[in-house]
């Protein structure tokens, strides 16, 4: 990519795409083509047709999907299926016709095996059965995954697939009802200082590990990747994270530290863990040049700072 190229960043105005938009912008990328869903519904395949056709891409950031919760994901998998299959299909197919020089696909790990064993490879696609609290979701983006690699073996166009770990940071999703862990901890922990509670309780035994990237890091990864990878050295797809991992409990206490709650953190073992571990390989990033640079600390500062200018004072 050259600063003159046109950048289109389909979902700017989620966590992803408005950190891809800020970092593209910091590199000074000017020529950025943004449009609400409002403004073009990307399951409507003759608009995205015109759209691509009127404004010419060079370059497509694929960061646009309807995502949710357990809850949503169970309650709504038609719809999760149909509008991400939509989404996807339409944005690729254009992008082939209106021939984009290179087009990001942005997915989850909840692609892999529900059992797949730890760290998370790219090779464990598809070995064994899915979490089926969000198996609709799960199968439109390996299908996004498997149709930008048909397209780049039939047509020979550059469709990169990246699989991010557990996001967080400016712009996530506070909803206590919707929200993933860290946001809601944050929520929960924040509220309780502001209340001065002695104690906090958190859901679990605190045991599971998991792994943070801040959504800054992501995008970076996202820009280098676009800047400097093609479709033969990525292979199939990617992981994006940070390779290292920490229990709930040592979250918690992250958290308290951060927001500066000195009450007692109690843990509530009758309430569900979930998966013990979830945590990616990323050999394969590093070997590509890029490694994350925000440590997890630095990273809840940053996002606590967000949520105290824009959150806090609504709740």
């Amino acid at each position: 990519m050259d600063k003159n190229s046109k950048v289109y960043i389909a979902g700017h105005r989620g966590l992803v795409g408005s950190a891809i938009v800020r970092n593209l912008k910091s590199k000074g990328y000017e020529q950025l083509i943004l449009r609400t869903s409002k403004e073009l519904d990307l399951r409507n395949q003759n608009a995205v047709q015109q759209f691509f056709e009127k404004e010419r891409p060079d370059y497509v950031f694929l960061a646009a999907a309807k995502v949710g919760g357990i809850l949503a994901n169970a309650t709504y998998p038609a719809q999760f299926l149909y509008e991400n299959l939509m989404i996807q299909s339409n944005v690729i197919e254009a992008a082939k016709q209106n021939k984009v020089k290179k087009l990001i696909f942005l997915g989850s790990t909840c692609i892999y095996p529900k059992l797949a064993p730890q760290p998370l490879k790219e090779e464990y696609l598809l070995t064994g059965e899915l979490e089926p609290t969000n198996e609709a979701y799960a199968i439109a983006k390996i299908a996004g995954i498997k149709m930008c690699n048909a397209y780049n073996k039939q047509y020979g166009t550059e469709f990169i697939s990246v699989m991010p770990t557990n996001l967080y940071g400016p712009y996530d999703n506070f909803d206590l009802e919707t929200s993933h862990v860290l946001p809601a901890l944050m929520r929960k922990i924040h509220k309780a200082k502001v209340n001065q509670d002695e104690s906090f309780v958190v859901w679990g035994s605190g045991s599971p590990l998991r792994e943070f990237l801040h959504v800054d890091d992501m995008a970076d990864a996202c820009v280098y990747l676009m800047e400097n990878c093609n479709a033969e050295q990525i292979d199939e797809f990617v992981n994006i994270g940070t390779g290292k991992e920490l229990s709930i409990f040592e979250l918690a206490q992250t958290l308290c530290k951060v927001i500066g709650f000195e009450g007692k953190l109690e843990f509530d073992a009758t309430k569900p863990d979930g998966t013990p571990r979830k945590l990616t390989d990323v050999t394969k990033l590093h070997q590509l040049g890029w490694h994350h640079k925000i440590e997890l600390q630095r990273g809840v500062q940053d996002t606590y700072k967000w949520y105290l200018e824009n959150v806090a004072n609504y709740d």
